[in-house]
């Protein structure tokens, strides 16, 4: 007996009972048609599904795993770092992405700078770096043209919890020279230089018995004092123009950080450029190369192009004399010849004594053309 495999007749099989199969064909036969019937139903369960919803999830999928990898270092589970905050009288030119070390090594980034009230948060990642509670943190320069890096030093006997802020009392801005410029003029300017030599005097009277070297250092100390208080006016004009000086730098800090920061993308847009220099210098050099070598193989050629070109250039420079007298000459000649043939396709000339005697006679006589005729161009016309 033959039996029919084809996928058309055992899906119309697939409703028949194993038992049936079984009783016609044997047990094999049955086995067979079980595998197949499982067959059909797959592949009916995948034409049942629609392509557009597929379509949709292998999408949302490629934006899922994108977005992931954008986000990464944020993850935790793969060690972006412990957020920690701090609070800071100033940020002193600090910004986001500035970098994070602990005793010269960098183990973090800032996130963000936010003003709140009179004081500034900064939020930072730390990572492989132990933190204590006691931690102590600083804003230091970085780069002369500017830039600004997070000191921390790590102190305490626990580690810090990253939902404490470390305060005002354990942060430290960078040094303001033109602020502390300014506050030593005011303080300076308060002291009383005359009652400063007073008490240096009366220090040195009541010192008057004691050993020599101390008597020396003291009456030294007196004669400085009364130096001090008798250029008290120099002082106080030095102090002013110190002042002065303090405050302009602090009234050019904006054009001062506008020409740092010019500085700085000049010398970033040098490093940028700096293969094309490379380049060029590179091709400058093959180039010189090239023709070099090319001068050298071509230098029984060129050699004697110059010699003759060298001397031709002697021999004008021998006849520059006479080609010059030459031209002087010709000029009167062109001149006359233009006058003669300058009218058209004919020249200009006057012929007398042409008429018959049997006319009558006319005055024929002409005078001479003149000279300033024939240098407008005169032909025929006498000279009156």
């Amino acid at each position: 007996m033959t039996v029919c495999t084809t996928d058309a007749q055992i899906a119309a099989w697939v409703t028949i009972p194993a038992g049936r199969w079984e009783i016609l064909w044997g047990a094999n036969a049955a086995g067979f048609i079980a595998r197949r019937r499982e067959q059909v139903v797959s592949v009916q369960r995948a034409r049942g599904r629609s392509p557009i919803s597929i379509g949709f999830i292998g999408i949302l999928v490629v934006l899922m795993t994108s977005t992931s990898a954008f986000y990464l270092n944020s993850m935790p589970l793969f060690g972006a770092g412990i957020r920690y905050t701090a609070d800071f009288s100033e940020a002193a030119g600090l910004r986001p992405r500035a970098e994070v070390r602990v005793a010269g090594v960098k183990v973090g980034r800032v996130q963000s700078v936010e003003l709140d009230g009179f004081k500034v948060v900064v939020q930072m990642k730390v990572q492989g770096a132990w933190i204590g509670n006691q931690t102590t943190a600083s804003i230091q320069i970085k780069t002369v043209l500017g830039q600004k890096y997070i000191a921390l030093d790590p102190q305490g006997s626990e580690l810090a919890d990253p939902k404490d802020v470390i305060p005002l009392s354990r942060t430290t801005s960078p040094y303001d020279v033109i602020e502390a410029f300014s506050d030593a003029a005011d303080q300076i300017e308060e002291v009383d230089t005359n009652q400063l030599a007073t008490s240096m005097r009366t220090l040195s009277d009541a010192f008057s018995g004691t050993p020599a070297d101390l008597r020396a250092s003291l009456d030294g100390l007196t004669r400085l004092s009364e130096t001090i208080a008798s250029r008290d006016q120099k002082v106080q004009e030095l102090l002013e123009a110190t002042k002065d000086t303090s405050k302009i730098l602090a009234d050019r800090n904006q054009e001062f950080e506008r020409l740092i920061n010019g500085a700085g993308q000049l010398l970033e847009e040098l490093n940028n450029r700096q293969q094309s220099i490379s380049r060029l210098l590179s091709s400058t050099i093959t180039l010189s190369d090239a023709l070099s070598g090319i001068v050298k193989d071509n230098q029984e050629q060129i050699g004697p192009t110059l010699e003759t070109l060298r001397q031709v250039i002697e021999i004008l420079n021998d006849q520059n004399e006479n080609l010059r007298q030459s031209l002087t000459y010709m000029a009167p000649f062109y001149r006359l010849y233009a006058n003669v043939l300058g009218s058209g396709r004919w020249f200009d000339s006057v012929v007398t004594n042409i008429l018959p005697p049997a006319l009558p006679q006319q005055n024929t006589t002409r005078l001479p053309v003149q000279q300033k005729q024939l240098n407008n161009g005169g032909g025929t016309v006498a000279g009156q």
